[in-house]
């Protein structure tokens, strides 16, 4: 029997990354009995060389590069390819070769030039990375955003942000082929001079403005969303450093994943759980959470966290994200890349066989992500169909996550958070911006699993933090105010439920209602009304608790990444923790707690709404070419106006005005929330089914305009129409008297 070379051994593992325990290379090469000896010695020998890192029971490659990276440029090779050397390199060998894949708009790079580069591996014998150009670093130029107008030496650019007024000149052999009217990206081009208007080449076509490409960008500026890094920023990112380990405690070889959505780039959580030895605790389970230290890399005081707290927030949208920290951090020294050393403040939970937190403590540590998994796999992992990456995991990552998730679960019931039933669509798009589909996004109990983990950890944070006595921010849901308990009040009894009157109001009442709502008509309403009666959660110094998740302590502690909350409690947690270092809250960054927590509860309701408004205008888009098509839907909302629908397909929400509710004239009755018809005696209430034609579907303004059909199965009597196709209306008195004033006095003018 052949025992393969240590290149066949490396060259296996380097193709099949999932299948790298010994059993798994013996049955590779067909290794049986005695001579699973001499390849066990062969392991040993690569593991001493350097070349392989034995961690628990497989061998991986140490040898990897994060997918985002800094790169210095080292030139064209003897082929005139562009190459590249990696700053970050964790592995005991040479490190490997890379090769720049640069676009037309890319700037010129040369030798000694640092970029940042987003790497894909690769099998080639010349190089083992392909990188392509985020951006340079030490240049950061201005970008606008604005309409494209064809002038006889090349162009101008008419910004569409309200506060930048001043139109860009493009030259010739700068306009990449834009044409009159378009909407496209442009970036200054050489110093800005003080006299005459400053130069831009156009580095980005959007076509036209109403085009689904430009939706997410216009409504970036529309809602003042800075979505460029000032210099002082960037470079401030660009100095970063990967944290170094010294006093933190060594989490490498804890067998951490991240589990986040399949198009994740940032990975800013990580868990482990495993049952407790602890043989007072028998049943129950401990529980590992990670999260990136970003209080390390953004400092109080520095540009990184003057910026990070004006933008308060990353901002998603269907095609792109807005982050609060550049991409240096974001994509890069903050994100738990597997494999690849990174820094952390993690939470060690212990909770009992019936899910209740009976322990918990503190580390800021350095960890090393054994796997990135995706919600999916992992969920059809344990529904008994692993795909190569997870099926080495199951014994002592996911199953051992499920079995701490299904003790959660029971003190989750016990809690009684609320529990409402609303799907959330997304939208998904075309490489080209448009629309593809919208679609129910999926939600396993591997999303649940995180949730839950992600809740207790931030539990954990806040109890910490009250009992050191340390300033921090809470996250605040206060209980519904008392008008909007008793509209859903009304609303459930008009369904034939009932939501108790008299007493302190608690979720599982609500809860209650929602389960005796469940699986009738009427459910939808329910839950769409149960929502509407919730007050808005913010960020407070002072905590009034959590009445949604059912909590009397939470803070957010869990995406430093993409929330400045988030980093507040971390640096209250270094500070409690004396030992963990000096980059804690300062005394100054305690004084305006009060300020920044209303600031960046503006910040998120901005980001919310300009999050809504672009889904807004991709849905109209995207309905835009079925004019005329029927659809059916819900009552979602009572107006003096109006009605408002939301579609069953898309969970679009449209608009039907007054003029298309028929023939008789509704009456608006406020406090009831319904319409109701003077001839007929019809009501239209919330949570009605109907049926819908589209009349109207606006891109630039995201508006639906809806004619209704039918309402509960009932058809409605179409409207007459007079000369002019308005519907006739039944003319009230004061509104009668004014006409016939207004014909008397054209009368008078005639004669």
């Amino acid at each position: 029997m052949r025992i393969p070379t240590k290149e066949e051994i490396l060259e296996w593992i380097s193709e099949n990354p999932t299948l790298t325990s010994k059993r798994d290379i013996s049955k590779a090469f067909g290794i049986k009995g005695a001579a699973r000896i001499d390849l066990k010695r062969i392991l040993k020998e690569l593991e001493s060389e350097g070349h392989l890192e034995k961690r628990k029971k497989t061998y991986t490659d140490p040898d990897r590069l994060p997918p985002v990276s800094v790169l210095q440029i080292a030139g064209p090779n003897d082929d005139g390819d562009l190459m590249a050397r990696p700053l970050e390199w964790h592995g005991e060998g040479a490190a490997p070769a890379i090769l720049v894949i640069t676009k037309a708009s890319d700037p010129a790079l040369g030798g000694g030039d640092r970029i940042l580069g987003r790497l894909t591996a690769v099998k080639d014998e010349d190089y083992a990375y392909e990188a392509r150009l985020i951006r340079r670093i030490g240049t950061n130029p201005k970008r606008v955003l604005g309409v494209y107008r064809k002038t006889a030496e090349g162009g101008r650019i008419l910004p569409i942000d309200k506060g930048d007024g001043k139109e860009w000149m493009v030259l010739s052999d700068g306009t990449n082929g834009a044409r009159d009217g378009e909407l496209v990206e442009a970036q200054q081009t050489g110093p800005k001079g003080r006299m005459g208007l400053p130069r831009a080449k156009v580095v980005e076509r959007l076509g036209d403005p109403s085009a689904p490409k430009a939706v997410s960008l216009i409504a970036i500026h529309q809602h003042g969303i800075p979505d460029s890094f000032p210099n002082d920023v960037i470079a401030e990112a660009d100095a970063a450093k990967p944290a170094p380990l010294r006093q933190r405690d060594d989490l490498r070889d804890m067998p951490l994943v991240t589990i986040d959505p399949a198009d994740a780039r940032d990975h800013d959580d990580a868990c482990w759980a495993h049952a407790d030895d602890d043989p007072k605790n028998e049943g129950g389970h401990v529980i590992w959470v990670a999260i990136a230290d970003v209080a390390h890399y953004v400092t109080p005081g520095s540009a990184l966290d003057k910026e990070a707290r004006k933008r308060g927030n990353s901002s998603y949208f269907p095609d792109r994200v807005v982050p609060m920290l550049p991409d240096r951090l974001s994509g890069d020294l903050c994100s738990l890349h597997e494999g690849v050393p990174r820094a952390c403040i993690a939470v060690r939970m212990q909770i009992d066989a019936k899910g209740h937190k009976i322990g918990h403590h503190f580390v800021r540590g350095m960890m090393r992500s054994v796997a990135s998994l995706n919600y999916a796999e992992v969920q059809q992992a344990r529904d008994g169909a692993p795909n190569d990456l997870c099926a080495p995991l199951m014994e002592e990552i996911i199953n051992p996550l499920y079995d701490a998730y299904e003790a959660l679960k029971k003190a989750r019931a016990d809690r009684q958070p609320l529990d409402l039933d609303l799907p959330e669509r997304k939208v998904e798009l075309t490489p080209e911006g448009q629309v593809a589909s919208v679609m129910f996004r999926d939600r396993f109990d591997a999303h649940k699993l995180i949730e839950e983990f992600m809740i207790l950890a931030n539990v954990a944070a806040a109890e910490t933090l009250i009992a050191e006595k340390s300033p921090l921010l809470f996250r605040v849901h206060e209980e519904p105010n008392p008008e909007k308990l008793d509209a859903l009040r009304e609303t459930a009894q008009s369904a034939g439920f009932n939501l108790a009157k008299g007493q302190v109001l608690k979720t599982q009442h609500l809860n209650s209602l929602l389960n005796a709502a469940a699986g009738t008509e009427d459910a939808e309403l329910i839950n769409i009304s149960t929502l509407r009666s919730m007050t808005q959660a913010y960020y407070s110094p002072s905590n009034f608790g959590h009445f949604g998740l059912a909590l009397q302590s939470y803070a957010h502690f869990t995406s430093p990444i993409r929330r400045y909350a988030d980093l507040i409690v971390h640096r209250a947690l270094i500070t409690a923790h004396k030992d963990w270092g000096d980059d804690g809250l300062s005394p100054q960054g305690v004084e305006m707690l009060e300020k920044t927590a209303a600031h960046i509860s503006d910040t998120e309701r901005r980001s919310m709404l300009a999050e809504r408004d672009t889904n807004d205008r991709y849905l109209a888009a995207y309905l835009s070419e079925r004019i005329g098509n029927e659809f059916s839907g819900r009552v979602s909302g009572i107006a003096r106006f109006g009605v408002f629908i939301k579609l069953d397909e898309t969970g679009a929400d449209g608009l039907v005005p007054m003029r298309n509710l028929g023939r008789e004239y509704f009456k608006y009755d406020a406090e009831a929330n319904m319409l109701t018809g003077s001839e007929t005696g019809m009501t239209i209430g919330l949570g009605q089914r109907v049926t819908v034609r589209l009349t109207e579907a606006a891109p630039v303004t995201g508006g639906i305009a809806l004619e209704l059909l039918t309402i509960d199965d009932k058809s409605i009597a179409r409207s007459s129409q007079n000369r002019r196709g308005k519907p006739v209306r039944r003319m009230g008195a004061k509104a009668k008297r004014k006409a016939d004033k207004q014909k008397r006095k054209v009368s008078r003018r005639r004669n």
